[in-house]
């Protein structure tokens, strides 16, 4: 590989790691929530159904457990989501109080019509390195996620304040 500081444009912050991050993840936190537009959700829309698509009937208060967010900003998720026709609240079957969430088929045929806009974004993202490059930078990336604690597939604009504005646009 060559020498990644030789590449550096001779700014100080283009040799930084965490600086060229996080550059990049507004950049594609950004791309990615104008590209869901047009299907009429946001990122925290998409983040929400693909955790149901993998296991439906989990309650509010699992779900926000599992995706590391406040019960408030899993409520508002919840309640968006259910006004657009895409999750409906069934009793739950082990929890009187509780109610499992589950996916609609309107949500079904969205959520795969948004995994196609983001699997053309990531590919656009990384269309200037090779599939070596892209299996290593994702490993890589995996493993200082892990290391920091980050909880698998959550992106952490969702625990915003649930008062705050950027909370409301996840």
């Amino acid at each position: 590989m060559a020498d990644v500081t030789a590449r550096a444009t001779g700014h100080p912050l283009a040799g930084r790691a965490s600086f060229l991050l996080s550059q990049l993840g507004a950049y594609s936190a950004h791309e990615f929530a104008k590209r869901l537009a047009p299907l009429g959700m946001r990122p925290g829309h998409f983040g929400l159904l693909m955790h149901l698509s993998r296991g439906e009937g989990q309650s509010q208060q699992r779900l926000a457990d599992a995706m590391g967010i406040h019960r408030n900003v899993m409520v508002g998720l919840v309640d968006e989501l259910e006004d657009r026709g895409l999750i409906e609240r069934r009793r739950h079957p082990a929890d009187r109080r509780a109610h499992a969430i589950h996916l609609t088929g309107t949500a079904h045929d969205l959520l795969g019509r948004a995994q196609r806009v983001a699997d053309e974004h990531e590919a656009e993202l990384l269309a200037g390195i090779g599939e070596d490059d892209r299996t290593y930078l994702i490993a890589l990336l995996q493993h200082l996620a892990e290391h920091t604690g980050l909880p698998s597939g959550v992106h952490p604009g969702l625990n915003d304040n649930p008062l705050s504005t950027t909370s409301r646009r996840c």
